[in-house]
């Protein structure tokens, strides 16, 4: 199988997993156009740790991390198998970079990666790992924990980081069906894009300083670390392509991006 390029997932509120919406669309759509993967190896908002930690379970649980949602919501199960020997040897690959990491064996897929998961690829037939982000560490950490994983892309492993591109729940929350959209949830995702388009990594690792209301896009981080594992995992260079745009009650902007490596990156 040749390499498999990266995804970034805006994933949306939990409510996608019962009505996926355009975003939703595009993420079936873009599963569909790529080669069908050996496993998946998903770095999830939802999961924070001090280190990197990946689902060890044969059998991962749908964890339901969330409250106030219809019934309905919390009858959904995603019940993929688990994928040990996979996390073993991504273990071992951030541990060849430096990177200490561990495994969990008791720990489910939460909603950051059942809710795409389930319309990507709803037999629930293609193994799953997890991955924690790490909001005390920073931009770089997470590249560099991409990077160190870049050999599951090789092998078959469809690598994707699941956050948002812009995530303040305080705006969206009382506006959670507005249809404007705010002006920095704009501004922040076109320079998203245009840094992306050109493959400005630096920029990109420095968007809290750079990026048009940056601190208002993200008053934490831990939504957008997972753009950087995808990143990483694509090589030094890649090219940028969005597959899903748009935005949910003004505020979250649900761009979503495949990653695919360079020629240079593949030599």
């Amino acid at each position: 199988m040749n390499r498999l390029p990266t995804l970034f997932i805006s994933h949306g509120s939990p409510m996608r997993a019962i009505d996926p919406g355009d975003a939703g669309r595009a993420w079936v759509a873009r599963a569909r156009a790529l080669p069908l993967p050996k496993a998946l190896l998903i770095a999830s908002a939802h999961w924070e740790s001090s280190v990197p930690m990946l689902t060890g379970s044969e059998h991962p649980k749908t964890v339901h991390d969330f409250g106030g949602f219809p019934r309905e919501l919390f009858a959904i199960e995603y019940p993929a198998p688990g994928d040990p020997g996979m996390a073993t040897r991504a273990v071992a690959l951030l541990k060849q970079a430096g990177i200490a990491a561990g495994i969990d064996g008791c720990r489910g897929l939460d909603h950051g990666a059942w809710v795409p998961l389930r319309w990507m690829y709803p037999q629930a037939d293609i193994p799953v790992v997890e991955l924690s982000v790490q909001p005390g560490m920073d931009t770089a950490h997470h590249l560099r924990i991409g990077r160190a994983l870049q050999p599951l892309a090789a092998e078959g492993v469809l690598i994707v980081g699941s956050g948002h591109a812009t995530h303040n729940l305080r705006d969206w929350t009382p506006s959670s069906q507005r249809r404007d959209v705010m002006p920095y949830a704009q501004e922040f995702s076109t320079w998203l894009h245009e840094k992306l388009d050109k493959g400005d990594t630096d920029a990109l690792l420095a968007y809290r300083d750079q990026a048009p209301g940056a601190t208002r896009a993200h008053p934490s981080e831990e939504h957008f670390l997972p753009l950087f594992v995808a990143l990483g995992a694509a090589g030094g260079e890649f090219r940028a392509e969005r597959f899903a745009q748009g935005f949910e009650g003004g505020s979250l902007a649900l761009d979503s991006y495949m990653f695919t490596p360079s020629s240079r990156t593949l030599q």
